[in-house]
């Protein structure tokens, strides 16, 4: 029969050797794979509440001039004249493109 002193001793060697085993890492896992990064830091920002009393500010000026009205008509003649447009059909494409431009 074995000693209980010599039974302990290789229980003990049986235990370091089973815990030097490898075991895989987790499916879909990489042995190499780094560290995962921390997350940054999230900046939390509170928008701007307009107040009651207080205009909200609007700037209704264009950002260039608009041509004037005899501009836009004669453009708008040259336009119908080089489509081959006649005088009556001319007039009317005018019109409508003065105003729409």
């Amino acid at each position: 029969m074995i000693p209980a002193c010599g039974l302990v001793a290789m229980l003990a060697v049986v235990d370091a050797v089973g815990a030097q085993q490898f075991y895989p890492p987790a499916p879909g896992a990489s042995q190499f794979a780094p560290p995962v990064p921390k997350p940054p830091d999230l900046k939390i920002t509170i928008p701007v509440v307009p107040k009651m009393d207080e205009l909200p500010n609007r700037n209704y000026v264009p950002t260039s001039p608009r041509p004037s009205f005899g501009e836009r008509t004669s453009r708008c003649l040259d336009a119908g004249a080089a489509a081959g447009l006649g005088p009556n059909q001319r007039a009317a494409f005018s019109r409508s493109c003065a105003l729409r431009d």
